[in-house]
């Protein structure tokens, strides 16, 4: 079981011509509402990959309130620990350009109402996989994984948006999921090596012993745990929106890992799913399959072991 704890919003996608500059209004035909935040949409990519998931967070007492526990519901995912909150439900403003780069911007509402004592702790077990992010108030975050970790339960954190992570959560963790530039900014904080996103993640893992996930785009993903390193590609797609991209890679490596996969083979099923999410307009609705995963798969190219 996968249980989520992490934000919930409503996203307003626009398609424009180009992202603004600062003080420069950009008019596009129109725009979609879709659902996002990045813990709905991790929850929504570890359930299409596969995954028995739960969601706990919380959501206005308004419509975008209601169609985000009943796109949830629909994905299979159990909502009963998503809260109502006096909050309006959180929103995220997205500008999308020609090329696929995105312009975001959130307002937080009901996402900052969510406590870690929604939790029970009959829910925190040795067969849980949690899995955390940065947009629901920082301290919530480091409450919840401090009794997860008492109670033996397994531990991701994906630190996006970019945040300062304390060592102590840190050592709580078992997986860490960071961008390049995220996984610099906490090296650096912790007065480790910074002269390469790989130096980092090793680093990282040594101090804290726990697997160090680093996404790189283009260039796919690294990761280094406690004996063993892997590099995986990324799959070669011509991109349609990138938003969600990241969530899907963390949301399918958590399923893979949910499921006893090795850590390299999860590893290649994340870079693929992500990849797949791109190729369409919106986050979850251009998550992958299960399925579609494996259909693109053997277009990966090979795992290579680094030290």
């Amino acid at each position: 079981m996968i249980l989520d704890f992490g934000s919930i919003n409503m996203d307003l996608v626009m398609a424009v011509t180009a992202l603004p500059r600062p003080g420069e209004t950009v008019l596009c035909d129109g725009y979609v509402t879709k659902p996002g935040g990045k813990g709905s949409n991790q929850a929504v990519a570890a359930a299409r990959a596969g995954a028995k998931v739960a969601m706990a967070g919380a959501v206005g007492d308004d419509g975008f309130g209601q169609v985000m526990r009943a796109t949830l519901a629909k994905e299979g995912i159990d909502t009963a620990l998503i809260a109502t909150s006096d909050r309006p439900t959180g929103v995220a403003y997205i500008c999308v350009d020609a090329r696929a780069e995105n312009f975001i911007a959130v307002g937080s509402g009901a996402n900052l109402a969510v406590r870690a004592d929604q939790v029970p702790d009959d829910r925190l077990t040795s067969e849980t996989l949690l899995v955390l992010q940065m947009e629901l108030p920082p301290e919530q975050n480091w409450a919840l994984l401090q009794r997860a970790r008492a109670r033996g339960c397994r531990a991701i954190l994906n630190v996006a948006p970019a945040a300062a992570v304390p060592e102590a959560a840190l050592r709580d963790l078992d997986l860490l999921v960071v961008n390049e530039h995220e996984a610099l900014a906490i090296a650096g904080g912790l007065g480790l090596d910074t002269s390469s996103p790989r130096a980092a993640a090793q680093a990282l893992s040594g101090r804290m012993a726990l697997t160090c996930v680093v996404t790189l785009g283009g260039e796919g993903a690294i990761a280094v745990g406690p004996g063993a390193g892997f590099a995986v590609p990324a799959l070669p797609i011509q991109p349609v929106d990138t938003t969600g991209a990241g969530d899907t890679f963390t949301g399918v490596l958590a399923a893979g890992l949910d499921a006893g996969l090795p850590l390299d083979q999860a590893l290649r099923r994340a870079s693929t799913g992500a990849a797949l999410a791109c190729l369409a307009l919106g986050a979850q609705e251009s998550m992958p399959t299960a399925a579609a995963i494996d259909a693109a798969l053997p277009r990966l190219g090979p795992t290579t072991a680094i030290g």
